[in-house]
């Protein structure tokens, strides 16, 4: 399929258009057919290992995943469908829902016997929903009854305790408007919205369950599903009450965003990737959004591009589980060979017309290229620091879980770091942990467990975590430019007891990571090879070395993560003073902060 000329007058930034949207899709679709069972039911795509569901509901979820973005593709042409995609689908629909449940080439699973089928019963209603009239209501009688009979158990309550329960509300909304089990739907979504209602903490943020898990998942599933939902349904009240979530939320998901179009990579799911361009596509079609048209594309293309143009896609034209290319300590256990078309709502911009200004404005340039920031998520206890000379991203981690863990659990990768940004990746495995600090118990690092956070302004983020019985590490970041002060205060550890700060984890083609020692370490830096990430293998990181002094010891280091040529020593962008648990900061431009540590210390639970 040939490759759309680029304009580089109407996006000056990527090149691209709706046409490379559309062409895009198209290819993915056309590369997944060889993999469809015989009745098209199931498409099974090759990989390393089949998730914990099983190969059965792997096929599945190539088939549903798929099939959403052949519903955005062909709902977005006004039903024209040249490739004959929802033809495709139709037979499948048909033969997966014949022997549901059986051993057959074509069946689908029930929900009852494989929890995920639950989930991709919300991309099948969704592609249902969009595509309504020219899918839906042309199949017979006798199909519409059984795919409908096959999509009634995702009414029930959510199973897991989380985003999940916007998967039923996404089934009931189809259901609602085909007049199928209406009743039944209305209370489903009642339940649904009532209960992510628990989890928002105002400012466009959402916790992923009753954890403090604070990821993509707000971009892509808990903002997402309910605002389209009301959207589709037409529905003003949810639309007026979800809507304005929506445009806080963008008001910061903004600057997560590279000026190579990368998103942070933090979090679980990232295997999704370009998914995380739905939320801004999302506000361009609702009406709910703080950026321009222009700048919805340019972050939506860049996002795209970056990953296609980096291997996202293999030999056979198949999205394949990782970030660049294939990164297996990337996967969680429930992903599959078809779970990263889950990436198939990035192209939820198709549904906007193509006279739509998004598609016909110019492009303008993200956040990250505009000037330098550094922005509180408060709610999330999250910390952003954008560079305009080099477009790069850091996000400074005081306050997301993903799990409750206990001291001594491993940590999760993708939440425990202190620090992550779009161009290092978190270290995986065995290897020394990057921007981590640590007490070595017998030569091993401890974790950091569940961080709870402490405090945000507009330039710092402040926790607590306990890495071992009876220790407490209070931790601080103050940012300006690509300047980093990171602070450990630790309180109940053994007096000798040695500590380690690491740095970013770069690669040698990567940007440049600076670490430097002001407070309560030694003078001499170290490198720790990390291994392989999922920017690229021979990753190193640098670390700081020290010795705890009582019960109460206070270590300050200097850090900084730029991708401009031959930067100067980060030690000439801050003179740090220390007086007792005082710190003050006088950055290179002149501004001064303090950072009160004491202060911080006497906050408790109660307070926060």
């Amino acid at each position: 399929m040939p490759t759309p000329p680029e304009n580089r007058e109407l996006s000056p930034y990527t090149g691209w258009t709706r046409a490379h949207w559309e062409a895009t899709a198209d290819r993915l679709l056309l590369d997944v057919r060889p993999f469809a069972s015989p009745g098209r039911g199931l498409i099974t795509l090759p990989g390393p290992r089949p998730s914990w569901s099983g190969p059965r509901s792997d096929g599945l979820e190539g088939w549903a995943r798929t099939f959403l973005l052949a519903a955005l593709r062909v709902a977005g042409a006004h039903g024209e469908d040249p490739h004959g995609h929802l033809d495709r689908y139709a037979e499948g629909l048909a033969a997966g829902t014949e022997k549901p449940g059986r051993e057959d080439e074509d069946s689908w699973p029930l929900m009852a016997d494989t929890r995920q089928a639950i989930v991709e019963s919300a991309s099948i209603a969704l592609g249902l929903r969009l595509t309504r009239p020219r899918l839906w209501d042309r199949l017979d009688d006798r199909t519409r009854r059984r795919v409908a009979d096959w999509l009634l158990p995702a009414l029930d309550p959510s199973p897991v305790d989380n985003n999940w329960w916007l998967f039923g509300l996404t089934v009931a909304g189809f259901l609602q408007d085909a007049g199928i089990e209406t009743d039944r739907a209305a209370a489903t979504i009642d339940r649904s919205l009532a209960r992510i209602e628990d989890w928002y903490l105002g400012d466009g943020w959402y916790s992923d369950g009753d954890n403090r898990a604070f990821d993509h998942y707000n971009a892509w599933a808990l903002h997402f599903y309910p605002v389209l939902h009301a959207h589709l349904a037409g529905d003003k009240e949810l639309l007026d009450r979800y809507g304005p979530r929506l445009r806080a939320h963008l008001d910061d998901h903004v600057h997560l965003f590279d000026a190579n179009g990368a998103p942070v990579p933090y979090g679980r799911s990232l295997i999704y990737r370009f998914a995380a361009a739905a939320a801004p596509w999302l506000g361009a079609l609702t009406g709910h959004t703080p950026l321009t048209p222009g700048a919805t594309r340019r972050l939506a293309s860049g996002t795209l591009r970056y990953f296609l143009d980096r291997g996202a896609v293999n030999e056979h034209g198949l999205l394949t589980l990782g970030w660049h290319g294939p990164y297996p300590p990337l996967v969680q256990e429930y992903s599959g060979p078809g779970s990263p078309y889950w990436a198939s709502k990035g192209f939820l911009g198709l549904l906007l017309p193509a006279n739509h200004p998004a598609w016909t404005d110019p492009e303008e340039p993200l956040p990250a290229e505009r000037a330098d920031t550094v922005r509180a998520f408060a709610p999330a206890g999250l910390l952003v620091q954008t560079t305009a000379a080099d477009g790069l991203v850091r996000l400074h981690n005081h306050g997301s879980n993903h799990v409750h863990s206990a001291p001594g659990d491993e940590d999760d990768p993708g939440y425990a770091r202190h620090a992550y940004s779009t161009r290092t990746g978190p270290s995986t495995g065995t290897a020394a942990a990057d921007n981590h600090f640590a007490l070595l118990v017998e030569g091993r690092a401890t974790t950091r467990g569940p961080a709870t956070p402490l405090t945000t302004g507009h330039d710092r983020a402040a926790s607590l975590h306990h890495p071992l019985p009876g220790v407490r590490v209070l931790s601080a970041t103050l940012a300006q430019g690509r300047a980093e002060l990171r602070a450990h205060l630790v309180l109940g550890a053994a007096e000798g007891t040695p500590v380690r700060q690491t740095g970013w984890a770069v690669t040698p083609e990567g940007p440049h990571a600076q670490l430097h020692p002001v407070h309560g370490y030694g003078p001499d830096v170290g490198e720790l090879p990390t291994g392989e990430t999922l920017q690229g293998p021979g990753t190193r990181t640098l670390a700081l070395h020290g010795t705890t002094s009582g019960p109460a010891s206070l270590f300050v280091a200097l850090a900084s993560l730029t991708a401009e040529p031959d930067p100067v020593p980060v030690s000439d962008l801050g003179r740090v003073r220390v007086d007792g648990r005082l710190l003050t900061v006088t950055w290179q431009n002149g501004t001064t902060a303090h950072l009160d540590l004491e202060e911080l210390e006497a906050l408790d639970s109660e307070d926060l």
